[in-house]
């Protein structure tokens, strides 16, 4: 994809239904955050406990794909639908956030070290 292009779907991103103040709020705290131990202690008070294993087992269903796993193992492994691998794999192939895939190559970067 050109640079246009992912600059226009950044734009389109800024202005999306997510942008307002109070998720700046939220990303702000987040980065705030320096360490594991910061991170389960503000999520254990943001987060009900399903909430935060939704969006955990979203996160690993990505990993899956991207390392070519099959839906039938994943559904084994982590317990996900098929409606939430789906969703993932829209997300992570037919999108042009490219959330999943920054956060796992940032992840891959710090283990490789």
């Amino acid at each position: 994809k050109n640079i246009c292009n992912v600059l226009q779907r950044r734009t389109e991103i800024m202005n999306s239904k997510l942008k307002n103040s109070d998720t700046d709020f939220l990303f702000k705290a987040i980065l705030s955050l320096e360490n594991e131990e910061e991170c389960y202690r503000f999520f254990e008070d943001l987060c009900t406990s399903p909430e935060l294993k939704a969006m955990s087992q979203r996160l690993v269903v990505a990993k899956m794909l991207t390392e070519k796993k099959v839906y039938s193992e994943i559904v084994k492994e982590t317990g996900a639908s098929t409606a939430t691998i789906s969703r993932v794999k829209r997300a992570l192939f037919d999108n042009d956030t490219y959330g999943y895939t920054l956060v796992l190559d940032k992840i891959a970067k710090e283990e490789n070290k």
